[in-house]
């Protein structure tokens, strides 16, 4: 009898663009500049992307702007989420207890740590000229660098499904 194999493909086949953006900023900060800079109107969604990982409610920060006119979808999203953890150690004695803090650094995709922020372009055209955004987004004064990255080097592109 012969051996049946399923094999299981990445059924991910949404057509996006990362820009990756390297900047000190508050995640509000950087959506102000980018409305200002590239005349997007970026707002902060209701509901964070959310994840619990061991245990830990993750929150990352989410900006969108649906641009209707050019069927386009800017979202953009924190790479970095710092929580506490809150654990309690006997410190000897009896009745003695010592709390202590514990902060942890989770990253949205963890092959780019070094990354502040994702700019997560979604569009049904191919209208979005991403070497004119990328000089523009270069051109503001805190960003460091920002550069494309290709959707094969993206290993954790689940992470990237924010509806």
């Amino acid at each position: 009898m012969g051996k049946h194999r399923l094999v299981l493909e990445d059924d991910f086949k949404e057509d996006f663009q990362i820009l990756a953006i390297h900047s000190g900023v508050e995640a509000y900060k950087m959506a102000f500049y980018l409305n200002k800079y590239l005349e997007l109107r970026l707002k902060r969604r209701r509901t964070d992307l959310e994840y619990s990982k061991d245990g830990l409610e993750i929150q990352f920060p989410l900006y969108e702007f649906k641009d209707n006119t050019k069927y386009t979808i800017y979202n953009l999203i924190s790479n970095t989420c710092k929580s506490t953890t809150a654990n309690t150690t006997a410190s000897g004695g009896l009745f003695e207890l010592t709390p202590s803090e514990e902060y942890i650094t989770t990253y949205l995709i963890p092959e780019y740590k070094k990354v502040d922020y994702f700019l997560k372009i979604t569009s049904e055209h191919e209208q979005v000229s991403i070497k004119n955004l990328l000089s523009e987004v270069n051109k503001m004064k805190p960003v460091i660098s920002s550069y494309l990255i290709e959707n094969e080097h993206i290993k954790s592109k689940n992470n990237l499904i924010f509806n």
